[in-house]
């Protein structure tokens, strides 16, 4: 049966992610993953998150199994108050939103914000899930370059200036998915006045921010808005556990309103199973010590990488900036157009990695750079994964 006429034609051009598709080749266990945006799973506390589910589920199992409010459990909700209030000005204008994950909250605020035709200016290249979550509600994508200090300002005044139509601007400025930069405080800076000045909101993602392990803290693009422009997505994925999916949003009361509704319709609420283990981790353990764990382990694992890279890369033919944080590093290869052919050879060898092509606007127009992670990865298994990547891009540039 044929079923592409019963398809919307929103979803009929979209396709998935290549670092799913790319798992589905992973099966085979000896290929070494440098590709996909997992945490280190050493780090998981699944000892102490498995007592905590055991006493909510034996305590307070009606709690635990019941349907929750959409916007979150209060507990959970002041726990993510308290974390935003880290990094971020939480006044009383702003609501906190409990999400299934920080996806989730990306998705429901295109959801509230996007028409058909819209057009919203992200980062090129950028995070293929948020890219996919505006397709779908059939915005019109306007990629401006990231740099070495984050996205090109003098790129995004002229998309903003030429074009009245633009509503919002989303950006990773922290650790950046894919290209691991960090946008400097003057861009920080300039991309607020630039909202302002052409009235646009911005979404700021920062799934990352918690994992620097060198350099200094950066004000969040939230921490420095007067205007209430900045809908703010976070995310305990990164620092807890991805599997329990748990983000939040800081957002304006009136457009919190509008998100809410809509995942009233989307799941209800957030599992509260999830909530309430998280609730109670963060009562009993002190997470900025576990957080510090998570930072020395990458830390550790960037400079592995980065060292190997230096002694097996062939010399002048890839270029890369060493990140301070998060857990990604982004290669160009100047010498090629397509970086296809050596993702195959990669797998050949039994090493995986993402071509950039899956975090462009057009993910058909071939890419010469690539992603890798560093954070899933032991040190040894990085070691031997950057050598066989290395003899791939010297067979193959």
């Amino acid at each position: 049966m044929e079923y592409t006429n019963f398809m919307s034609d929103r979803v009929k051009t979209m396709k998935g992610s290549a670092i799913r598709e790319m798992f589905k080749r992973m099966a085979d266990p000896e290929i070494i993953s440098l590709a996909g945006g997992n945490p280190a799973a050493e780090l998981f506390p699944g000892e102490e998150l498995s007592k905590i589910a055991g006493k909510i589920l034996m305590t307070s199992p009606t709690l635990a199994l019941q349907y929750g409010t959409t916007d979150g459990y209060p507990a959970m909700r002041e726990c993510a108050r308290q974390r935003a209030a880290k990094v971020n000005s939480v006044t009383d204008d702003d609501a906190i939103l409990i999400m299934t994950g920080a996806n989730q909250g990306i998705d429901l605020t295109a959801k509230a914000i996007l028409n058909k035709g819209d057009k919203i200016v992200v980062e090129s290249p950028s995070f293929i899930g948020s890219l996919n979550a505006f397709r779908t509600y059939e915005a019109e994508l306007v990629g401006v370059t990231v740099e070495d200090d984050g996205m090109s300002m003098e790129g995004l005044e002229e998309v903003l200036k030429s074009d009245s139509s633009i509503k919002i601007i989303y950006t990773i400025p922290t650790f950046q998915n894919p290209t691991g930069t960090t946008m400097s405080l003057a861009k920080r800076k300039r991309m607020l006045e630039l909202a302002s000045k052409y009235d646009v909101l911005i979404l700021e993602d920062n799934p990352y921010g918690d994992l620097r392990f060198s350099g200094e803290d950066l004000p969040t693009l939230k921490s420095l808005d007067t205007e209430g422009r900045v809908i703010y997505a976070g995310s305990f994925s990164k620092i807890l556990s991805p599997g329990m999916r748990l983000g939040y949003l800081v957002a304006p009361k009136p457009l919190a309103e509008k998100i809410e509704v809509l995942k009233q319709v989307n799941d209800v609420h957030t599992p509260m199973l999830t909530q309430l283990m998280c609730v109670e981790f963060m009562k009993k353990y002190n997470i900025d010590d576990y957080i510090a764990k998570n930072r020395d382990l990458y830390g550790k694992k960037c400079a592995c990488m980065v060292e190997n890279m230096e002694k097996y890369f062939p010399e002048g033919k890839v270029k890369w900036v060493v990140p301070e944080g998060g857990i990604f590093l982004w290669c160009e290869c100047p010498t090629i157009t397509d970086i296809s052919p050596v993702v195959d050879r990669c797998l050949e060898k039994k090493v995986a990695i993402v071509p950039g092509s899956n975090f462009a606007i057009d993910i058909n127009a071939p890419s010469n750079m690539f992603r890798l992670n560093y954070s899933s990865a032991t040190l040894e298994k990085i070691e031997e994964g950057i050598k066989r990547l290395g003899e791939a891009l010297t067979e193959m540039l």
